[in-house]
């Protein structure tokens, strides 16, 4: 019920248009059901008129027939335009709120899902759903009003012609409910199938730098091939079964046909129906047929929507690990003081703890490195900061406040970023400073890029802070993306900072630049430097050592190269 429920709940907006819908609906059904009357009523009355009077009703009848023509083009019109922009608005909406729900979900959900398949899912999947909530019920407002107006017409032009007409139909319905479950389980097969390529494809174009540097275009294809022959099975698989049912219902609708003209002849020969009545017949038949099968079609349509609702109401269901449920605190600006207590952490299919028990005081403004071999947590234990992922145990604190009581807004928006991966999107160099503040002046991002030592080579490019840099900035070098992103955080201008191994992937000469201008940003601001390069943070504040242990030492250089300890390894290695 509660799925129903959800559903129906998308109509609501569009009440007005939808029940105009329904009406125009069931004009145009009204409309083909009132015609073969007429010509029922010219072929079997008019024509036995006096010539004079036989001509004027006919040319009244025609006129009748032509304002009848107008209303269901102006019907058909209402049906197929509005009724599709209310199914794309519908699609719309929905495209909306999946989308805000990805921007809520945990980086433990991306952890563990595959972008094409989240992507289909907000694509080819909404568009059945929309088709289904456009056409199921003006379908079934069409389908009934037809079916039960013509097997009442058909009733009372012969009532023998009729049942023999409807013999056929139990049996009609209950073939295409058969091969329709069917159906449902192939149709649902493709969009797993779809995903998956949708992902596929998604990842080599993502790596496709890669892929040519390696030289490997050819394994990639194979690896293609695979996905795409099974997406071809599963399609074989679906396309048997709709070929089947598609067969079996025009068999059905001509031996329909064949009984009709038969038995309408024999009856014929024995004065029970006259032509004009089985002309009627046959045209009501088809009126009687066609809604028939125009709602065993939409039993498919129905599989294709309810199949791409239900893996939409998957993600809609999926809670996000991380919320401002305990939220009280709504501080815009932090001092940056940090506490950890007990804090233990581990990955939700894992048993093993990356972080165990780690105690750690970080004054306001103080300079914080963290070093340790790989996998030992340091990543970990700055992304627990901004709660990208939320510590198993213990708590953290800012300023004296546990960090589960602070508006996630309002935490983030005091803490900057600068990771070697550096993100940029597609757009202008000045599209991507602003991210960090996307109200800030044109001189303020003039100014943060200065800061960042970036304004001299933005100015250089082709049109300067308005070049287009490409996806990923694949337009820029890597020193380039990297003091983009130090602006950007420049222009956030945060009291905390995390640079997580941001200068390890440059060449020398840019590291020294992007070393500068780390320095110059972590002024006056409590910062978390993750570093391999033991030689870029020899002058930091306090030293932290992380093992699979916790925090094993911890002090300045000088302090720690005296003990000999795994600094001391680190360091000469």
């Amino acid at each position: 019920m509660n799925k129903w429920k959800k559903l129906i709940s998308y109509y609501k907006p569009y009440k007005g248009v939808f029940f105009a819908d329904l009406f125009f609906a069931f004009v145009s059904a009204g409309i083909a059901l009132i015609i073969p009357i007429i010509t029922r009523y010219i072929t079997g009355t008019v024509i036995y008129f006096e010539k004079d009077k036989a001509i004027d009703v006919i040319g009244e009848l025609a006129i009748l027939l032509m304002i009848l023509i107008i209303i269901a083009v102006i019907s058909n019109f209402f049906i197929t335009y509005c009724g599709h922009m209310m199914g794309a608005r519908m699609e719309a909406n929905m495209r909306k709120e999946i989308f805000s729900h990805y921007q809520k979900l945990s980086f433990s959900f991306y952890d563990n899902e595959k972008v094409g398949q989240l992507m289909s899912r907000i694509t080819s999947d909404l568009f059945d759903i929309s088709e289904l909530l456009h056409h199921g019920p003006e379908d079934i407002i069409i389908s009934i009003v037809k079916i039960v107006g013509s097997f009442t017409i058909l009733l009372c032009i012969n009532v023998k012609l009729a049942f023999l007409a409807c013999a056929v139909i139990p049996v009609m319905l209950l073939y295409a409910l058969v091969l329709n479950r069917k159906m449902k389980k192939a149709f649902k097969r493709n969009r797993v199938k779809l995903a998956e390529i949708n992902s596929q494809i998604e990842d080599n174009l993502s790596g496709i730098r890669v892929v040519k540097s390696f030289a490997n275009e050819e394994i990639e294809e194979g690896k293609f091939d695979v996905g795409n022959q099974g997406f071809l099975d599963s399609k074989q698989n679906s396309y048997r079964y709709m070929g089947t049912y598609h067969s079996g219902l025009s068999a059905f609708t001509n031996l329909i046909t064949v009984i009709v003209v038969t038995s309408g002849a024999v009856l014929i020969t024995k004065g029970q129906v006259n032509i004009a009545d089985l002309l009627a017949f046959l045209l009501y038949v088809n009126n009687f047929i066609e809604p028939v099968n125009k709602l065993v079609n939409f039993t498919e349509q129905f599989q294709n929507g309810i199949t791409g609702f239900e893996r939409f109401l998957e993600i809609i269901s999926i809670k996000p690990e991380i919320t401002d449920d305990e939220a009280k605190y709504e501080p815009e600006v932090l001092k940056g003081e940090i506490e950890f207590e007990n804090v233990s952490f581990k990955y939700s299919d894992s048993n093993e703890n990356v972080l165990s028990n780690v105690n750690l005081k970080v004054k306001e403004g103080e300079y914080i490195a963290l070093v340790g071999f790989s996998g030992a947590g340091k990543t970990t234990l700055c992304s627990l900061i901004p709660r990208f992922y939320e510590a198993s145990s213990g708590s953290i604190k800012i300023d004296g406040m546990n960090i589960k009581n602070i508006r996630l807004k309002n935490l983030r928006n005091n803490i900057g970023i600068v990771q070697q991966d550096i993100y940029l999107f597609a757009g202008s160099v000045y599209e991507n400073i602003l991210y960090g503040k996307p109200n800030a002046t044109k001189d303020e991002v003039i100014e943060a890029a200065k800061r960042a030592n970036a304004h001299e080579f933005i100015m250089e490019l082709p049109d300067g802070y308005d070049t287009y840099i490409g996806q990923r900035g694949v337009k820029l070098s890597g020193g380039q993306k990297q003091r983009l992103s130090i602006a950007r955080v420049f222009l956030k201008n945060p009291p905390i900072l995390i640079f997580d191994e941001a200068t390890s992937a440059l060449d020398n000469e840019s590291e020294r630049v992007v070393q500068e201008s780390l320095e110059t940003l972590a002024k006056n601001r409590t910062t978390f430097v993750i570093a391999h390069r033991l030689s870029t943070i020899r002058n930091a504040e306090k030293i932290i050592v992380l093992t699979e242990n916790g925090i094993e030492e911890e002090g300045k250089h000088g302090e720690l190269i005296e003990k000999k300890g795994i600094y001391y390894q680190l360091y000469n290695m």
